[in-house]
């Protein structure tokens, strides 16, 4: 608390921005990861990807050295959005005195998350377009094409409208809701619980870096399903009319993933997702605690 919410929403935009651009390589590898072998039993397909970190090599050979950062201003333009707008509303209820009751803070982390999200999703779509595309070779999962962050805009909004912009958006909601309810309320009790025990001091990085570090865990085991279908519904081909030529929304992808690749599928980049989130996580919250102090 004792931070206004208005100073929050540019507090949180530039901590989820900084911590991006140092963990969007992991995001690439992670969209690779999670449409190989998209509807298909596990062994029937060639995996150009293997492993976090063998995957990052094959990326860097398809694309150069920055293929790592593919869709890296879609992604800033997602973060400042999703994690202004989120932190700004937990800040509110904050304010309000919301996250001091049972559940509170857990619920207040799943409303901002969704709001966020909502607001975000046209960016996440873009995003996860870009970080799709490659070398035929070593495609996988639908091929976009788009030449630009601009462009991929322009094209959606020219054959699909306003609505278009917003494909996808029913993973993406339940995916940061979530996300960001397990991500905010095991921060936030993390970081108390190890000052308590005065392990760290109250205040210091120590005792934020853990905090973040647990939640990481915690937000990776209970996401991955979410982003795993999230990825597939922003980036699965549509028809003329907008309707998804794959999934026909959110329990059908889950259904989809399930019957087809068994229920690991819904796992599918784990490792990649929580070698992602754990580092963004220590640090969008961390920059956002230590910008707060500030």
């Amino acid at each position: 608390g004792g931070v206004p919410p208005a100073t929050d929403l540019v507090l949180g935009a530039t901590a989820g921005c900084l911590a991006c651009f140092l963990t969007n390589p992991l995001e690439v590898v992670k969209t690779r990861l999670q449409l190989q072998g998209e509807l298909q039993p596990p062994g029937t397909y060639p995996r150009p990807y293997r492993g976090v970190l063998r995957a990052a090599v094959a990326v860097c050979r398809a694309d150069g050295l920055r293929g790592l950062q593919k869709g890296l201003a879609a992604g800033l333009l997602y973060q400042g959005l999703m994690n202004g707008v989120r932190f700004y509303c937990y800040s509110h209820a904050e304010d309000a005195g919301w996250t001091g009751y049972p559940g509170g803070t857990v619920a207040a982390g799943a409303v901002a998350g969704a709001v966020g999200a909502f607001v975000g999703s046209p960016a996440y779509l873009v995003k996860t377009h870009l970080q799709a595309q490659t070398l035929s070779a070593m495609a996988v999962g639908h091929q976009h094409n788009h030449e630009s962050i601009s462009g991929a805009f322009e094209s959606i909004y020219r054959q699909h409208g306003v609505v278009g912009l917003w494909r996808g958006v029913t993973g993406a909601v339940p995916r940061v809701a979530v996300g960001s309810a397990v991500q905010l309320a095991t921060f936030a009790s993390s970081k108390d619980w190890v000052c308590e025990r005065q392990w760290f001091e109250k205040g210091s990085w120590a005792a934020v870096l853990a905090g973040g570090m647990v939640s990481g865990v915690a937000v990776a085991v209970t996401m991955t399903p979410f982003d795993v279908i999230s990825t597939r519904l922003y980036n699965q081909p549509v028809d003329a009319d907008g309707t998804g030529k794959l999934y026909r929304g959110f329990l059908d992808c889950i259904l989809q993933i399930s019957s087809k690749e068994g229920l690991l599928g819904l796992y599918k980049g784990i490792g990649a997702v929580y070698l992602r989130l754990g580092p963004h996580t220590v640090l969008s919250l961390f920059f956002w605690d230590k910008l707060r102090n500030m």
